[in-house]
């Protein structure tokens, strides 16, 4: 059988103890517009910190199957072996407002202004105000491929059958 055993290899530059508690804080760098920017968990067990709405303005309209790209007030330096997942908020999905590439990913080498696309689905125009919760912030380590060139792949029950093959 053509199967060699490949152990993943982790980042090796992350020291054991930056993982401050057992919630796992990774001490992150940013850069945030004013301190209302730097992202907050609502709750002691939220996996997620949420983003608010850095507007130029007091709220800006989404139109009917419309995308806005709306800056979240800050910049971040993710820690090596990390990204920065973009999801939408739960509360929006029953509004009908969703982040269109879920999840958005930040790489650990993006220094840029962190942004957050939104798109109405609803028939009628939906208003972000300033400071509005507009998604959540995940951080997740990230595993690195080490593809292994082959000739062939092992059989398994579904074979080559494509997508949606198993139900949608």
């Amino acid at each position: 059988m053509n199967k060699p055993v490949v152990t993943p290899k982790l980042p090796k530059n992350i020291p054991d103890e930056i993982v401050t508690d057992m919630k796992r804080r990774i001490p992150t760098s940013i850069v945030a517009d004013s301190p209302e920017f730097i992202p907050t968990y609502e709750s002691a067990g939220a996996a997620c910190c949420d983003l608010k709405a850095c507007l130029e303005t007091d709220s800006v309209s989404i139109g009917p199957m419309e995308t806005v790209k709306i800056y979240a007030g800050f910049r971040i330096a993710l820690p090596a072996g990390y990204e920065a997942q973009i999801r939408p908020r739960s509360g929006f999905g029953a509004k009908a407002i969703i982040v269109p590439n879920t999840p958005g990913t930040i790489d650990e080498d993006y220094r840029g202004k962190m942004c957050v696309l939104l798109t109405n689905l609803r028939q009628e125009p939906v208003e972000i105000k300033h400071l509005d919760r507009i998604a959540q912030m995940a951080l997740k380590p990230v595993w690195y491929f080490d593809f292994v060139p082959m000739d062939t792949l092992d059989n398994t029950e579904r074979g080559a059958s494509g997508f949606g093959s198993t139900g949608v």
